[in-house]
């Protein structure tokens, strides 16, 4: 009884989701591509079985995301493969070890998302072999604003062989182009065992618009799984996003282990299973890399910093951070917990030097540390017996100003800081901080040498600051608050922006713009529900952030849609954007 149950509910299931495709049929006409039912069929035209098999071949980009820079031909033939069909050649240095390793690892990623894309029956014999040849020009490893990730990509047909070359001078240019070559393929399904298609034609020469493509990841107001990071990670991966930019810390917790300090997370983490040790950190670090991505850790300071901070008394060191936890908060800081670091106190400096020793640790040479450093709330320190004292002992008051130069004083003494541990590793590079109070254009010059900082923009599109910093020599990285900041809409009086408005977001166009970074701050966002506050809302600022097109988002319909089924068959949750129908009948919901 129970096996026949079986039967006649899989046969549901195939009638409702299964065969749905079998309905329909697909032309490609005026770059997009026209839904038929099968009863009302032109026969002198030809369709094709599935939307993703016409969108393959259909539109000037075809399924590409993002958007290449130059593209000197994408055919419309194809031909049926498995992933068993490719064989890899890599032609580097005999001598680059990490090369090697890298460019194996980038190929077994490759192959694990085409089968992904192609399910479990992907096992047609086809009469297709394809000869895969990756060349990297140099021995080039670390990921740095200026990385050169340009790569040309060719595929030609040779009566059955297919031959995919890349040619990219570092093996993060050769991943991304690996990427590339995913997105040129599309299931075909058989009775008897599904296969993927791939474009016989190719040739693309492609690099990034901007260097610093990114994505802000808060863990520190809800803690986020290792695994749920690497589902971002891989997310990121397919939209050719390459910085991670890990808030890590704040004043709600304090879940980084510190080996040099190991009280703040005693003290600071939600629960002894919500920690990230430090091998927990450097596996985010490799498994990033190997997907093209850097990893940027935040310690932000001297404000969002409360829990974590309060053993500090007992071990005869004073109060090495303020205000923590205390009410009524909204005279205290921005958002409860409340806490800001001491700055009066002179044990402050020597344990933040331990601290850094193992920020330090898990940052590899040539990389860089976000200082954070925005929101310092004056009123914390007015209300603080021992800061107001110190500023007496300095000849100054309790005005803004004077609580302006503590600020400058603090960020002055914590590069010197980092600075020191990171002497002998590498040239020192510069560091990343938030704008704020100290990064006004009226002060700036004051506290912030522009050699040693990059400023991270949030205000709104029609604010002046970015400019004005511009104007001033300032680096910056654009996180435009009114389209970027992806847990908006869901409290307050802030705005939810659909995939539209964040593809369309638009950044200043100087060499001073690195580039620009999405936001997810987690107050109100878990693991449970990161994949749909981020993606695929993401994948727009990914082809905004690498091609900066002149289009809007209009032109991009399909192949948003396209991008997002990708994300779904990579192990993703993103969210829905439209209706089934508007998807399958492009440019009709606009």
């Amino acid at each position: 009884m129970s096996a026949t149950i079986l039967v006649i509910v899989t046969s549901l299931a195939k009638l409702t989701y299964g065969d749905s495709a079998s309905l329909y049929k697909y032309r490609c006409a005026n770059g997009k591509c026209s839904r038929q039912h099968k009863d009302s069929l032109n026969s002198s035209e030809s369709y094709l079985d599935s939307l993703n098999e016409c969108r393959l071949v259909c539109g000037e980009y075809r399924a590409l995301w993002p958007i290449p820079a130059v593209i000197l031909n994408l055919g419309q033939e194809t031909r049926e493969f498995v992933p068993s069909d490719i064989e890899f050649d890599f032609h580097a240095s005999p001598g680059d070890i990490e090369v090697q390793k890298f460019l194996n690892e980038t190929s077994k990623i490759f192959l694990k998302n085409l089968y992904k894309e192609c399910g479990r029956h992907c096992n047609r014999t086809t009469n297709t072999r394809i000869y895969f040849a990756i060349n990297v020009e140099t021995g080039e490893t670390s990921l740095t604003w200026s990385t050169d990730e340009s790569y040309d990509l060719f595929v030609d047909d040779h009566d059955g062989l297919l031959e995919i070359s890349i040619v990219a001078r570092t093996i993060f240019g050769a991943r991304h182009g690996i990427e590339s070559v995913s997105q040129l393929t599309a299931v075909r399904n058989y009775p008897e065992g599904d296969c993927l298609l791939l474009l016989t034609a190719v040739n693309v020469k492609d690099y990034p618009y901007y260097p610093h493509r990114g994505f802000l990841l808060d863990t520190a107001r809800n803690f986020i799984s290792t695994r749920a990071i690497k589902r971002q990670l891989d997310g990121m991966a397919s939209t050719k996003l390459n910085v991670l930019h890990w808030h890590i810390t704040d004043s709600q917790s304090f879940p980084l282990q510190l080996v040099n300090l190991p009280q703040v997370t005693e003290f600071g983490a939600y629960s002894e299973k919500q920690i990230y040790s430090q091998k927990d950190v450097q596996d985010i670090f490799e498994y990033a890399k190997y997907r093209g991505i850097r990893v940027i850790l935040e310690f932000d300071a001297p404000a969002h910093a409360g829990n974590g901070w309060q053993w500090a008394p007992a071990a005869g060191l004073g109060n090495l951070a303020v205000c923590i936890n205390q009410q009524p908060w909204r005279k205290l800081c921005i958002e409860p917990p409340c806490g800001q670091l001491n700055p009066a106190n002179p044990n402050l400096y020597p344990t933040l030097q331990k601290l850094y020793a193992d920020f330090s640790h898990l940052i590899p040479p040539r990389e860089i540390l976000h200082m954070g450093g925005d929101e310092v709330f004056f009123g914390c320190w007015n209300a603080t017996e021992e800061i107001v004292e110190y500023l007496k002992g300095q000849n100054r008051s309790r005005g803004q100003d004077d609580f302006l130069e503590l600020w400058g004083e603090f960020q002055q003494n914590v590069l010197q800081l980092w600075d020191r541990q990171r002497r002998g590793m590498e040239d020192l590079q510069p560091t990343v901080i938030w704008s704020s109070h100290l990064t006004d254009p009226a002060v700036i010059e004051k506290f912030l040498p522009k050699e040693r900082y990059i400023v991270q923009t949030w205000v709104e599109s029609d604010m002046d600051l970015p400019l004005e910093l511009l104007r001033k020599g300032y680096r910056l990285i654009v996180s435009t608050k009114n389209a970027w900041y992806f847990d908006h809409g869901f409290w307050g009086s802030t705005n939810y922006y659909n995939w539209r408005k964040v593809y369309n977001n638009k950044l200043l166009k100087s060499v001073k713009v690195l580039g620009g970074e999405a936001c997810i701050w987690t107050e109100f966002i878990d693991e449970n529900s990161l994949d749909s506050r981020a993606w695929p809302r993401l994948a727009a600022v990914g082809e905004r952030l690498w091609a900066n097109p002149e289009q809007d988002a209009s032109k991009a319909e399909g192949r948003f849609y396209r991008h997002r089924d990708r994300l779904i068959s990579r192990g993703l949750s993103p969210e829905a954007v439209t209706p089934q129908w508007c998807e399958q009948n492009e440019g009709q919901c606009q």
